[in-house]
């Protein structure tokens, strides 16, 4: 079996309840054929980068999935047909990042405040 990191992102309009459901019939599908989910995260509701299909926002799910191609193919199929999902992205890869992915990490660092970093006193603005 091949190793599949998979990314959809959900209207910004439905409950993040109805986005653990669209991740649990996604992770049913790939049990049913005969693969299985390492890590499921989600990243929350984020600002697009640009307009999609009239959204500026979207729930972002990330999953790691170890499974035969054929899984991979009807999942794909079946996120093609959900109005929920406006897009998705399946990228194969030769092994799993361990912790937390990147988008988490990073999440992380932004939570900050601003007094966290620090000042520029070395900057000193030129006069004309």
């Amino acid at each position: 079996m091949s190793l599949y990191e998979y990314t959809y992102i959900a209207r910004q309009d439905i409950q993040p309840q109805q986005v653990d459901a669209i991740t649990d019939q996604f992770a049913k599908i790939v049990k049913d054929n005969g693969g299985q989910i390492a890590k499921t995260e989600s990243w929350g509701l984020r600002t697009l980068a640009y307009r999609i299909k009239k959204y500026k926002k979207g729930h972002y799910v990330h999953l790691n999935i170890d499974a035969p191609h054929a899984a991979i193919a009807e999942l794909e199929r079946n996120a093609r047909l959900h109005e929920d999902v406006i897009r998705y992205m399946t990228i194969r890869v030769d092994e799993f990042e361990e912790g937390e992915s990147v988008v988490l990490r990073s999440k992380d660092r932004d939570s900050r405040t601003r007094d966290d970093f620090s000042s520029n006193d070395d900057y000193v603005e030129e006069e004309e």
